[in-house]
């Protein structure tokens, strides 16, 4: 009976088991089979993703924290690998949807597929380009392969239906081309289009559903506040380029960032561009979609300009005015012609550190206009993406006689009393030079005041063309200036130059050297740290326009520029002190302070007198032939206050004249000066000038 009851429960706990076996089982097969396509939806919509938060690229400010550049909140229309259709029908679908949304708003995606929109299809560039060949690459095609054949490669990769029509197959096969391009992968969202309306994100975030794998993603767009400001020196943003992208790829870039393309947008790239965060998205199983930040990114660092913009303004608003002026023929001079007078520079510097105070060229440009419309600016009358004041190659003029005068001294050729004769005309190895006056027996302050061709002619015959050479480097000529931004190294007049040039050096050539002609060329900038030298008495700085970095919100200074030494020239104080006398008296010579006569012009003229300002200005002024020799330019250097000295400046006006009366006007800017003309009665005037 015992066994009999040991045997029922075991046959009860059996009969149990297989019930539960029987149930579970019916339970999973319901899983599995009934409900299978209901769970499998449910695993795929409740799927993770890590998606990239882009970085807030750096500001750039003046030298008062007036902001140049900053940014604005965007929104970007991007496809995340992860959640994309797995069937590339499905897909097609998507991008269809997307781009006719898209349509709809009045926008355009990005396609840099070189192929037109429409058929039949034609290369939108040269067969030979480095885009179309690129296409040939990226598909494995041929490189005699027609517009037909790369769409119809397009078209069978990715499965693109026959049922659509041309045009919508096209859209398609455009945005493949373009996510190869992209690298896009489940590490590597695809951009669809960037910066859309928020009307449009909206859309997308609302249509969901039917958009599987888009969302929209904040981004940072950059905003130029006042784009024709240092245009030249501020430089812009701008896309990735294919050829660009290994190596910043290599860097943390995506091929949809944007990068530094010029100025200090570019040289100053690893400080403005952010570091990049992650995120991670979950969709759920109804359709809802939750974010949660896992990396934050962090912004780029603000650049600090040397540059005060209201300054700047002043000098490009001052340079248009002036060249204007001789352009219209306000300004005038006797058997010239100033009406193809179109462009010029100014640049001024600090004195004792060799920080960039104003940089103005013109013609000039606006950011804005750049990036809205860049062929239009580069195909521009006067080439306004030129920038004279650091890549203009010009010959100085008469200025170089300070360095020339300064190396003759230095080197003991001459004393400051040491006289020479100018009778206008000068033999030389039987060739004739000349002097634009008679000046008599002078010494070298008065060559330098008075800029005696002669005086100098016979002063290098003694110093040579090595020693002169020597001095120009010193003082910066010919050489780097090491700028933050794009300068021309330039060159001098030399047998090397000469032969570099496809040119004969003969003898005669170390006289017009001398006086700053032949076959030399430098730039404004290094035209304006010749006058920095001279006004410290031998100490050249190195420029820069970069004053500081902080964090993207100016709390916190990270580094800052030290003024660095670039050159001493050791010729001692008297050297100095000779050139200086020169150059104070050529400044007192720039105009009167009173003018007497009848007419308008002298009223116009008085404006122009350095006499007026509070303390001595010093100067040096050119007017060399430019290098074609059918026109010349004017050049000014010099420095003020002439014995206690602050700001350096140089000027260039091609095919023009009397770049010396932009001086005064460049100072009252700096200074805050107000000019004020007095009528004296009787057709006199007297110009003054007014403290702030």
């Amino acid at each position: 009976m015992k066994r009999f009851f040991e045997i029922a429960r075991i046959a009860a706990a059996a009969a149990v088991l297989l019930a539960a076996v029987v149930f579970a089982g019916s339970a999973l097969m319901k899983i599995q089979v009934v409900d299978g396509a209901k769970y499998l939806e449910m695993s795929k919509s409740s799927e993770t993703a890590s998606q990239s938060v882009s970085a807030a690229r750096g500001q750039i400010v003046d030298s008062k924290k007036v902001a140049l550049v900053e940014n604005r909140v965007s929104y970007n229309v991007v496809i995340n690998s992860s959640f994309f259709p797995d069937e590339k029908a499905e897909q097609n679908e998507v991008i269809l949807r997307l781009a006719k949304l898209m349509e709809e708003d009045g926008l355009m995606w990005i396609d840099e597929l070189p192929i037109t929109r429409e058929a039949p299809y034609e290369y939108t560039e040269d067969e030979d380009s480095q885009n179309v060949r690129r296409i040939f690459t990226k598909l494995r095609l041929n490189t005699y392969a027609t517009p037909q054949n790369c769409i119809d490669a397009l078209i069978k990769s990715y499965d693109i239906s026959e049922d659509y029509t041309e045009s919508e197959k096209r859209i398609i096969a455009g945005v493949r081309y373009q996510m190869i391009l992209a690298d896009f992968s489940s590490s590597t969202d695809y951009v669809f289009i960037k910066d859309v309306p928020l009307s449009t994100a909206s859309k997308v975030r609302e249509l969901n559903y039917l958009l599987t794998g888009a969302s929209v993603v904040e981004d940072a767009v950059r905003v130029y506040k006042s784009g024709d400001i240092f245009p030249h020196g501020i430089g812009y943003v701008g896309p990735i380029y294919a050829e660009e992208y290994p190596a910043l790829k290599e860097a943390g870039y995506l091929i949809s960032d944007t990068v530094g393309k010029a100025g200090i947008e570019r040289s100053m790239e690893a400080f403005l561009a952010g570091k990049r965060g992650e995120k991670t998205v979950t969709v759920s199983s109804d359709g809802s979609i939750s974010e949660s930040v896992t990396k934050e990114a962090v912004p780029g660092k603000t650049v600090m300009l040397t540059i005060d913009s209201e300054f700047q303004r002043k000098l490009q608003d001052i340079l248009k005015d002036f060249i204007g002026s001789l352009a219209d023929g306000t300004l005038t001079k006797e058997g010239y012609d100033f009406t193809d007078c179109s462009a010029g520079a100014i640049v001024v510097c600090d004195v004792k550190t060799g920080a960039i105070k104003g940089m103005a060229t013109y013609p000039s440009y606006d950011i804005n206009d750049l990036i809205e419309d860049y062929p239009s600016v580069l195909n521009a009358e006067g080439r306004p993406l030129y920038n004279r004041a650091t890549d203009g190659l010009y010959r100085p003029g008469s200025v170089m006689k300070t360095v020339t005068a300064t190396a003759a001294l230095s080197e003991g050729i001459i004393t400051r009393e040491d006289t020479f004769a100018c009778h206008r005309n000068y033999n030389f190895l039987d060739i004739e030079v000349h002097c634009t006056g008679s000046h008599g027996n002078i010494n070298v302050v008065t060559a330098i005041q008075k800029s005696c061709n002669i005086f100098f002619y016979q002063v290098v015959q003694k110093l040579g063309l090595d020693k002169l050479i020597e001095y120009e480097s010193a003082f910066g000529l010919g050489e780097d200036a090491g700028l933050e931004i794009s300068s021309s190294k330039g060159y001098l007049a030399s047998p090397d130059t000469f032969e570099s040039l496809g040119l004969e050096w003969t003898v005669g050539q170390v006289l017009q050297a001398a006086i700053g002609q032949s076959e030399v060329g430098v730039s404004p900038l290094q035209m304006c740290f010749l006058a920095q030298t001279i006004a410290t008495k031998g100490t050249r700085y190195k420029p820069y326009i970069v004053d500081s970095i902080w964090d993207y919100n100016m709390t916190e200074q990270i580094t800052k520029t030290e003024p660095e030494v670039a050159a001493e020239i050791g010729a001692g104080e008297e050297v100095f002190d000779a050139v200086i006398e020169g150059m104070k008296l050529a400044a007192e010579n720039t105009t009167s302070a009173v003018y007497y006569g009848t007419n308008e012009q002298n009223a116009y003229l008085s404006q122009f007198s350095l006499q007026a300002l509070p303390y001595p200005a010093a100067i040096k002024t050119g007017t060399p032939q430019a290098s074609n020799k059918a026109t010349q330019n004017s050049t000014v250097v010099g420095f003020y206050p002439a014995d206690d000295p602050e700001i350096a400046f140089s000027v260039v006006i091609e095919n023009g004249e009397y770049s010396k009366y932009l001086v005064r006007k460049i100072i009252e800017a700096y200074y805050g000066y107000t000019p004020s003309i007095e009528d004296l009665g009787n057709g006199s005037y007297r110009s003054t000038v007014l403290w702030d």
